[in-house]
């Protein structure tokens, strides 16, 4: 699908459920997709450095939408002269991003607060290019998408954290709350948010168990996450003036795929496509992995992220999908509004 003069602009923030190449041009940091076998199902078999076989959420989001695949990387824009090319949109997500400064912080990443930054970077040059008061009116009509979370949560298992798990996903939620504001005040109007899935039936996460079942504590919080940020999201709509939003309930979404395979033509929903050992969880997915054949048959493309089959089906869910699943009202009733 080409892209036509009716696609809505589109922003992307958030990390390498989003990342369409941002981590390959980040020199210190080993967060990269940018190598075989990923991008093995993608036009020319490109390793285009997203975290999938091929193309994920964020490009199919971007489809439906009307646009041909997500908007480019901002660091690949600024590289190749930002103020021609961001007319379409500009994809600032960064694997291993979070919500908070200090998740990823020694993974050399761009976190959620810079992405910020920079996408008013891409504000000042639109108003370069097509004054203030025209910038103003493309901003406010755009679609931000964000899809953030789950490695803050990783972060805080990883770290053996003692904070009170109430306490830690207040703190989430106040730096969701920060970053929502900020674009707001800098224009933005319609929201795209995308929860967080249930990260402990990941295959990286399903290995710290020993019957190979999900890791439970990690769905605990995923669930606090979503309802959380489903009362935040309500909040600031009615103190947000002109503020729509609409939210996809990724835990769902993802929990009834788990739960009904077959119906999604899916035979394996516990294990990587595209790993080593056990589950093929055990390192990521990289030219000496073992890779499956029947990538279409995988929820898991490798020990975290989703297949491009599986990427499709969740964007499709977000666009069209009712109330189970994305509330108050769904990606496509975004865009109209």
């Amino acid at each position: 699908m080409e892209s036509n003069n009716t696609a809505p602009v589109l922003f992307i923030f958030g990390d390498s459920t989003a990342d369409v190449g941002t981590n390959s041009f980040l020199p210190k940091t080993k967060i990269i997709a940018n190598v075989p076998f990923n991008g093995i199902d993608f036009p020319n078999s490109r390793a285009t450095g997203r975290f999938s076989n091929g193309f994920n959420s964020a490009d199919f989001l971007a489809k439906l939408m009307g646009h041909k695949r997500s908007p480019q990387p901002y660091l690949f824009l600024l590289k190749a002269g930002l103020r021609k090319k961001m007319f379409r949109g500009v994809n600032f997500a960064s694997g291993g991003a979070g919500l908070l400064d200090v998740t990823g912080k020694d993974l050399k990443i761009v976190p959620m607060s810079k992405q910020v930054k920079q996408f008013k970077t891409v504000l000042s040059n639109l108003m370069v290019v097509k004054g203030r008061h025209e910038a103003k009116k493309i901003i406010r009509k755009s679609v931000f998408a964000i899809s953030v979370g789950s490695n803050d949560i990783f972060g805080y298992f990883q770290n053996q954290s003692t904070v009170d798990p109430t306490v830690f996903i207040e703190s989430l939620m106040e730096a969701y709350q920060c970053h929502i504001e900020s674009l707001y005040h800098l224009g933005a109007r319609k929201f795209g948010i995308i929860g967080i899935p249930p990260i402990g039936c990941c295959p990286s996460q399903r290995i710290h168990n020993t019957t190979g079942g999900c890791f439970e504590i990690e769905n605990t919080f995923a669930r606090a996450f979503h309802s959380s940020l489903d009362a935040l999201l309500n909040k600031l709509s009615c103190e947000l003036k002109g503020m729509k939003y609409s939210h996809g309930n990724s835990y769902e979404m993802t929990m009834n795929v788990i739960n009904h395979a077959q119906q999604f033509n899916l035979t394996y929903v516990d294990r990587a496509c595209c790993g080593k050992g056990w589950l093929r969880a055990e390192d990521t997915c990289n030219p000496h992995a073992e890779l499956c054949t029947n990538r279409n048959n995988y929820l898991f493309w490798d020990l975290f992220h989703p297949t491009q089959y599986a990427s499709k089906l969740a964007a499709v869910t977000l666009y069209n999908g009712g109330p189970e699943f994305v509330t108050p009202i769904n990606f496509a009733q975004l865009v109209a509004s």
